[in-house]
């Protein structure tokens, strides 16, 4: 079976999940790197607090990441679907309200529009919700633009629950618990399956030369070092490991690394690498790896949205380099954006299709006389699903809603229907929600061929991906 992505708004997702500044000698940072922090609590323990919370009504934030800023800085347009983001909060907030509220209360939102490439910015907001006026229940953050420390701000200093899409290695929901919860993977699982799925699939061994391109961040040094590394050496690896700047302000650092880092991997023989870096610090690899016709095995994952990004840059300008890379994902991607197709066809899965009638109910198409459906892996149904699993927990608390009846509610949630992910599971100790993945290839469909599913209208789409192997448990402990 082939199956299709909206192309722009991957890549548009992964310039902003990796250019999001991070911090990279935070207190919050793990005792991995040798920094401590102070950990979480069980769920049993959490606060009993009901700020934000009053007899008729529950406020939430919304932290709405600026792309304007994000494009003038990386040079990618944007996807109409990011800027109706807002109009998407609105919608499914209000569909809420419409029916009922939750036990009675309606959602009150509060949109935020911020700069994500701000540290100062975005730590002032978090402690205005989680310490300021107007008091803030909860913070969801659908599309994975509210990243790295500023997640630990929320949860681990301010006690606020928060639930988004961006994640890390689990030593950040150790540091966030109760309070920190995840739509998107572990990537301590990710980076486990990668192992044992490249170990089956020939692409990792002991009598294979494997290299490791690290970002430089907390999040990137911790996930190496804790948790790929002692990974590889359970199955006789030592990789070859190169470091480079990850930060987006780190530009001139990380273009001038990247050149050198290809030499080295190719002078050593390297055949397959394993990608944990951002986007802005992923494309210029590409780049020299292109400019020295050197195409390595990419082990590629959605440790930082690699596959999503890498899918968005063939057949222009990285095709030699991607075409027929292989790699994990939990993500769905399985369709071609179509109500009017059974999901087996690649039509929208039940979530998709439920978030699309109540979009579709309440508004008028994004793309006028281009596309008159929503995209299945776009902003409309990140915050449809994230917006509808607050609502869940926040149901099932009951009437007495607070802090810790909304976290033990949360670790109740099984078998949630997804929109990015067939369906989360969380637990008392399991704080993100995806359980499966797929092995997917990315496919240039230039010129066109059977081997990927007509758009909606018919038409031939540019790329897609195969299904090598579909939905699995992934690898945990």
């Amino acid at each position: 079976m082939a199956i299709a992505i909206a192309v722009v708004a991957a890549v548009v997702l992964g310039v902003i999940v990796g250019t999001a500044k991070q911090s990279t000698g935070s207190a919050s940072a793990t005792a991995g790197l040798g920094v401590s922090g102070t950990q979480g609590v069980g769920i049993d323990q959490a606060s009993t607090s009901s700020r934000g919370v009053t007899a008729t009504t529950i406020t939430v934030a919304f932290p709405v990441a600026n792309l304007a800023v994000l494009s003038s800085n990386i040079g990618f347009a944007g996807d109409a679907e990011f800027g109706v983001q807002p109009q998407a909060i609105e919608t499914f907030v209000n569909a809420i309200n419409d029916a009922g509220g939750i036990a009675g209360r309606k959602i009150v939102p509060i949109i935020v529009q911020y700069d994500p490439t701000s540290e100062t910015d975005m730590r002032a907001m978090c402690k205005q919700w989680t310490e300021g006026n107007p008091a803030v229940f909860a913070v969801l953050d659908g599309v994975g633009t509210w990243t790295g420390d500023n997640e630990l701000c929320i949860t681990q200093e301010g006690h606020t629950p928060f639930i988004g899409q961006w994640t890390t290695v689990s030593d950040w929901t150790q540091l966030g618990s109760p309070y920190l919860w995840w739509t998107g993977p572990d990537q301590s699982d990710i980076l486990k399956t990668v192992v044992q799925w490249g170990t089956s699939a020939g692409l990792l061994g002991p009598s294979i030369k494997v290299g490791v391109l690290a970002g430089d961040r907390s999040s990137d040094q911790l996930a190496l070092r804790k948790y790929l590394l002692p990974d590889l050496a359970q199955v006789g690896i030592t990789p070859i490991v190169e470091t480079i700047a990850a930060n987006s302000d780190d530009s001139a650092s990380t273009n001038s690394a990247a050149p050198l880092i290809v030499q080295r991997f190719k002078t050593a023989g390297v055949q397959s690498v394993i990608p944990l870096v951002p986007f802005n610090a992923f494309f210029p690899f590409l780049a020299n790896e292109t400019d020295d016709r050197y195409f390595p095995k990419l082990l590629l994952s959605d440790y930082e949205s690699s596959i999503q990004s890498a899918l968005g840059l063939i057949p222009f300008p990285y095709e030699q380099a991607l075409n027929g890379q292989e790699g994990v994902t939990v993500e769905t991607l399985g369709g071609t954006d179509t109500p009017t197709l059974p999901e087996s066809q690649g039509g929208y899965n039940a979530a998709v299709r439920s978030c699309y009638d109540t979009w579709t109910a309440h508004n008028k198409p994004v793309n006028p006389g281009v596309s008159p459906y929503i995209e299945e892996q776009g902003p409309i149904v990140s915050w449809c699903q994230v917006i509808r699993l607050f609502a869940q927990a926040a149901t099932d608390a009951g009437r007495d809603l607070t802090r810790r009846s909304f976290v033990q509610a949360m670790a109740g949630i099984q078998n949630f229907p997804g929109t990015l992910t067939p369906v989360l599971s969380f637990g008392p100790t399991k704080f993100a929600g995806a359980t499966e993945y797929q092995v997917v290839q990315i496919h240039n469909n230039v010129p066109p061929s059977s081997a990927c599913d007509l758009t909606y209208d018919g038409k031939p789409q540019g790329t897609c991906w195969h299904v090598v192997s579909t939905w699995a448990p992934l690898a945990t402990g």
